[in-house]
């Protein structure tokens, strides 16, 4: 690959991007005659208050760099001009020289990332000098002036050089903040000095730590955290690249990591473990505790010290309220106050902490249900995940909203039915993502006002259990979805799917110059008279194989064949790859009548007859100890080439079986050994006869809630 891929860089060295490449499309392009030449004797000039930015381009473009503002002949110049306001930017290039117009330092660094864009797509890596670029005048200025993206850290570890990468990929998109998702039930990953035990215990899981393991590496230590001097090292990175950090601690709920280090920070009542095995599951900070707001304050103070952004996310989502409601303190208070909603007591909780912002100089963000029992201050900005609902009822009551709502902006999200990643907002990819704007989506003038920008998320749930876990899960997850992304935040021309899909199979060069593990169209697949055939809309090589075979073989012609469904298909373009083609017959699932029986009792309301319905999951009563058993017996011998059975939840290795293995009986009393489970489920690959049950055996205790999920079987018949 390495190889292949230094020959693309050479290639592509030799051809120069026009308009038609460029990612954000610029407000105003003007083609102009000839061409300038960037040499080594080129100079990149620039304003003081642009030294910083010079530093970056000659990362890209190694040439000296001189504080100046006066000779731009046969220079790039960085200059200030004050005309310009925000991030708006102007771009000149002439046969004379390049002149990036700007008033701030981010209007200028927008420019610097259109320059490069402008240039072969090896300025990313290795660029040979000299090099030509084609003359012309952009003048530019984003939609929106919040154009963000969140990660989190906390479901799955991700160090300070991968974020580092992350960082440099989005500014490469003219992304500009960072939403740093730093705290949850699973993870503690930023240093608090006045506690240092909440990254040094709650920034790992499993092992010896008293965090229980999820998502996967269940039995070792896992995880790490960022020090104050990490964090001040990526906030400088990202800062240089025109991107603010925004840190989000995830309070009252998603606290399980937190309470399991402090269970003096829950609620005073006793719950009923028993399910659990002892394991307090409970995730929200009791809210009437005063020990509880002083904690807080110590860890705001560092935050605010550490962080140089406005603002800081304090979270507010998904609280289990039913917490409070069984806190006799928390109920005396709701009574005292005149509450009927305990949503109000999370209003009454969130403005606490947020008078602790205020009180050092910083401004709260919050998820949108913050903000469903009261008013918080004026000046909260609310990020709106649920549902473009949600957001405009937030604009409504009149706060600077963040749009994200899943169903177009997570990009945990699954890209079509058949790929990793989650599906409960929606299934897409990035035509969808391309296709938002707030006209559309109902926004009236007045809300759109108070719309601040658009952000996506990526949510590390499925991450750890990819192993190893590497930025390619990440990457094919996100982009092009990004530049969709970006596109969208920043451009206020009129929709054109078409014209942008042409950019963006231009702009394909560039991600792979970036290093970016991006995720292609599947190819389309047709079989007619015999003959089965592939093809892309793009530049990528297709590739096939035929089952029971694992390996790929480079397609070049359509395949003669009476037997279709046995080929898959899919696509590759140095570091990108697309999903798995074929014709329906190669992914259709049957679904024979089988029944569950378990050593554990079923669940009153997820009963095993959902299960058994397929589609659905069910759940046992409690969690597995050791020699617990679910077994799946069919009504008929079913004759198959795979069956994967699996505990946890749809897409992710939640509420599992963490240690086990699989038997399979041929006749439903005499049973073999399959193998072990992996992340709560095992896949039987073309079995000997028809298999009449499968049972899942439990080798551990506890799974960190108080139930297994069970997951129907999946089962993809013999292939005709």
């Amino acid at each position: 690959m390495r190889l292949k891929l230094l020959l693309f860089l050479t290639l592509i060295t030799a051809h120069a991007a026009t308009a038609s490449h460029i990612i954000p499309q610029p407000a105003a392009y003007r083609s102009c005659q000839g061409k300038f030449t960037i040499d080594q004797n080129t100079r990149i000039t620039c304003s003081a208050e642009f030294g910083r930015l010079a530093h970056y381009l000659a990362e890209y473009l190694p040439l000296s760099i001189e504080q100046s503002t006066d000779d731009d002949n046969g220079c790039i110049a960085l200059r200030l001009d004050r005309s310009l306001d925000g991030e708006a930017y102007r771009l000149n290039v002439s046969g004379h020289g390049i002149i990036i117009s700007a008033g701030t330092y981010a209007g200028a660094f927008n420019g610097t990332e259109t320059l490069l864009q402008l240039l072969p797509a090896a300025v990313y890596s290795n660029i040979d000098l000299p090099t030509e670029i084609e003359c012309c005048q952009i003048e530019d200025s984003p939609l929106y002036d919040y154009r963000g993206f969140m990660l989190d850290v906390c479901r799955t570890w991700i160090d300070k050089d991968k974020v580092k990468h992350y960082i440099s990929i989005l500014a490469h998109h003219k992304i500009n903040k960072l939403h740093l998702h730093l705290s949850d039930d699973e993870a503690w990953r930023i240093e608090i000095k006045s506690h240092p035990e909440l990254a040094e215990v709650g920034g790992f899981r499993g092992g010896d730590s008293p965090i229980w393991p999820r998502y996967g590496k269940w039995n070792e230590r896992y995880g790490g955290y960022f020090t104050q001097e990490d964090m001040r090292e990526i906030i400088e990175f990202a800062a240089i690249r025109n991107i603010e950090i925004i840190p989000e601690i995830d309070l009252p709920g998603h606290s399980l990591c937190l309470a399991t280090m402090h269970p003096e920070v829950l609620c005073d009542y006793t719950p009923d473990l028993s399910a659990s095995f002892g394991y307090d599951t409970r995730s929200a900070l009791c809210a009437t505790k005063e020990s509880n707001y002083r904690l807080i304050d110590d860890i705001l103070s560092e935050l605010c010290s550490l962080f140089p952004s406005e603002y800081i996310h304090i979270g507010g989502d998904e609280v289990e309220m039913t917490q409070w409601r069984q806190c006799p303190s928390c109920r005396r208070f709701m009574q005292q106050q005149g509450m009927n909603d305990p949503h109000q007591l999370e209003v009454y909780f969130m403005s606490r902490v947020d008078s602790m912002l205020r009180s050092k100089g910083k401004r709260a963000a919050v998820w949108n249900e913050a903000v469903n029992g009261g008013k918080l201050d004026a000046t909260t900005h609310v990020y709106g995940w649920e549902s473009i609902d949600a957001c405009r009822k937030a604009t409504t009551a009149g706060y600077s909203t963040v749009v994200m709502p899943g169903a177009y902006f997570y990009f945990d999200m699954k890209q079509s039915p058949r790929e990793p990643g989650h599906d409960w907002a929606a299934i897409f990819d990035c035509r969808k993502v391309y296709s938002f704007s707030a006209d559309d989506a109902g926004f009236s003038p007045e809300q759109q006002n108070n719309i601040l920008g658009l952000e996506a998320t990526f949510f590390s749930e499925a991450y750890v259990s990819r192993t190893p876990e590497t930025t390619e899960y990440i990457e094919y997850q996100t982009f092009p979805r990004v530049c969709a992304l970006a596109e969208t935040a920043w451009s206020s021309a009129p929709k054109d799917w078409d014209a942008f899909y042409d950019r963006l199979r231009r702009h394909y060069r560039r991600m792979v110059a970036m290093n970016i593990h991006f995720r292609l169209f599947p190819p389309t697949v047709k079989y007619a008279d015999g003959t089965l055939s592939a093809t892309v809309d793009d530049n990528s090589t297709i590739y096939y194989r035929r089952e029971p075979l694992d390996e790929y073989i480079r397609y070049t012609a359509p395949i003669v064949t009476d037997r279709p469904s046995e080929y898959s298909f899919i696509s590759r373009y140095f570091t990108a790859t697309s999903p798995e083609a074929g014709i329906d017959r190669h992914f259709k699932t049957s679904t024979p009548a089988f029944t569950i029986t378990s050593s554990m009792p079923e669940s009153p309301a997820f009963s095993f007859e959902k299960a058994q319905n397929y589609g659905r999951l069910a759940r046992t009563s409690r969690v597995a100890d050791a020699g617990d058993w679910v077994q799946f017996t069919f009504a008929k011998p079913v004759a198959c080439r795979r069956m994967k059975v699996a505990t946890g939840n749809f897409q992710l290795p939640r509420f599992i079986f963490e240690n086990g293995y699989v038997e399979i009986s041929y006749d439903g009393s005499t049973f073999h050994r399959a193998g072990e489970l992996t992340a709560g489920a095992y896949t039987i690959e073309y079995p000997a006869r028809p298999i009449k049950a499968v049972r899942i055996t439990c080798t551990s205790r506890g799974n960190g809630a108080a139930f297994v999920s069970i997951q129907p079987p999946t089962i993809y018949p013999l292939l005709e």
